[in-house]
């Protein structure tokens, strides 16, 4: 069941929007559970992954059923239309565009009919060799490829959809062992078809994807916290290069390529919620502990620690921990702001952060602050709330981000992909402190934040930070790393990738 009324969100303002991930993908695998309400709460808990749109693909064991629309979690299902996915597995599916529009077209999960039946599938992360992947599904497919399927190379999904339609002479987790190994850049894929949960990492383990056990069933997800909130008990996460398949016999695991590990180091910073486990550790702790030591790297002069909520909350605790300078609140998030129907008009665009942020004058007046935050990228955000601190009254206003500039563009997933976007390519920290219009500015260092992972460096993608890719970027991406291409990059066990 497909519903397609052409509905489109839009956001407040992409110059106030903090970096963005391509979105988050949920499995379950559970007869005799309510195996679409469980998605849909799974779903909830990955909201912050994706806004743009929803959907859940649900088997009866005969066929597959899809809903998917543009919006949130809450907008696109509500109680009847979960009554009506009936079934004993699940995917489902929260998207935030970096690759295709942000369209109904391009929601997930996609839907596929093969030569072996229906085959639903749903993808986080953002793959760099979609050319040549197009080139194989053309040289696969027994006629040409319809013009509407080639525009859908924007959106990486389908390809990856249609590639595994074409082994119509083999099993579904034969063909995905043809497939996976011919993807590059960072993927996480829950696919199903009438009878069967697959889910699969790259060979990286770019983004995160944990494995759960429910009282009778099992379940995947894009982070712990989806875990948590259907009530599963955390096994492990999946690993890099790993695909497992559950069906009535059981979990299976095939490994498809050697694991590289190279895990996102903006997860730990921003894009994980605090309550997730990222290898072991629990974002929150990180994220406090990043907040001790950009106190000990960049100490200040000043009466209050505040963050900017909610992400730069735990780095704030731990700011004004470990320096012994209270912490406060002093600014207030409303919460309700995110997606909108209503296009903004040019009077509320002028009202920018404000519409999200608010500053406690009572609080802030006549004070020295401490506004830690978690990343620079645009710096409209931190431009904006150092204007509106110093209009309530502060006397100083001290930034420290709890991660190194951010100087690249990501081609894994993460929605910065121009070097022009960003505030930090060719400016010193003295020019960005004087660009937001703070007294002081310090960012914590790069061998810093990999420390407080309890990572090797050589497992991090840092990319964003220091221009070194795990994944060598395709040359149509390049002009995108203009001006400075020749600083570009690779880590050397890839370069012949």
């Amino acid at each position: 069941m497909l519903r397609a009324d052409g509905r489109l969100t839009h956001e407040l303002d992409p110059a106030d929007r903090g970096p963005q991930d391509a979105c988050g993908v949920f499995g379950v695998w559970a007869p005799g559970e309510e195996v679409a309400k469980l998605t849909y709460y799974g779903l909830y808990a990955l909201q912050h992954r994706g806004q743009e749109s929803a959907g859940i693909a649900v088997s009866n064991g005969r066929q597959i059923m899809v809903f998917k629309d543009m919006g949130l979690v809450s907008q696109v299902f509500d109680e009847g239309t979960l009554n009506s996915l009936n079934g004993h597995l699940a995917i489902g599916h929260a998207r935030y565009s970096t690759t295709g529009a942000s369209v109904w077209h391009n929601a997930q999960p996609t839907f596929r009919s093969t030569a072996n039946g229906g085959l639903a599938l749903g993808h986080n992360g953002n793959l760099t060799n979609t050319d040549e992947l197009e080139s194989w599904l053309a040289e696969r497919s027994s006629e040409p490829v319809p013009h509407k399927e080639r525009m859908d190379s924007t959106n990486d999904t389908s390809i990856v959809t249609a590639l595994l339609g074409t082994f119509g002479d083999r099993s579904l987790e034969q063909a995905a062992l043809e497939v996976l190994p011919r993807l590059k850049g960072a993927f996480c894929l829950v696919w199903m078809d009438e009878h069967a949960l697959y889910a699969a990492r790259d060979s990286q383990g770019i983004r995160p994807l944990a494995l759960g056990r429910l009282e009778r069933g099992w379940v995947v997800a894009s982070e712990t916290a989806a875990l948590d909130i259907v009530g599963a008990t955390f096994v492990r996460d999946v690993e890099p290069g790993e695909m497992i398949m559950i069906d009535e016999n059981g979990l299976r695991s095939v490994r498809f390529a050697a694991a590289r590990p190279k895990h996102c180091l903006f997860e730990y910073v921003y894009l994980s919620r605090p309550d997730t486990l990222l290898e072991g550790r629990r974002v929150h702790n990180v994220r406090v502990k990043i907040g001790k030591l950009l106190a000990q790297e960049h100490p200040a002069e000043a009466d209050l620690v505040i963050p900017t909520p909610e992400s730069g909350t735990p780095a704030a605790i731990g700011y004004a921990d470990e320096s012994g300078i209270p912490y406060g609140q002093g600014l207030v998030r409303n919460a309700y702001v995110g997606r909108t129907f209503i296009q903004p008009s040019q009077t509320i665009r002028q009202l920018g952060i404000r519409l999200k942020l608010n500053p406690l004058r009572d609080v802030v007046a006549g004070r020295r602050l401490v506004v830690v935050d978690d990343t620079i990228v645009r710096g409209n955000t931190q431009r904006q709330v150092v204007a509106m601190l110093r209009q309530a009254g502060a006397k100083e206003v001290h930034v420290r981000i709890s991660a190194p500039p951010v100087q690249w563009p990501c081609f894994y997933g993460i929605d910065f992909a121009t070097r022009a976007e960003l505030l930090a390519p060719g400016m010193s920290v003295e020019e960005m402190c004087t660009a937001i219009g703070a007294d002081s500015l310090g960012f914590i260092s790069l061998p810093g934040l990999i420390q407080t992972t309890h990572q090797p460096a050589d497992h991090l993608c840092r990319a964003c930070f220091d221009g070194i890719y795990p994944v060598p970027v395709p040359s149509a991406y390049r002009e995108n790393l203009q001006p400075t291409l020749d600083e570009l990059d690779y880590d050397d066990e890839d370069t012949d990738d």
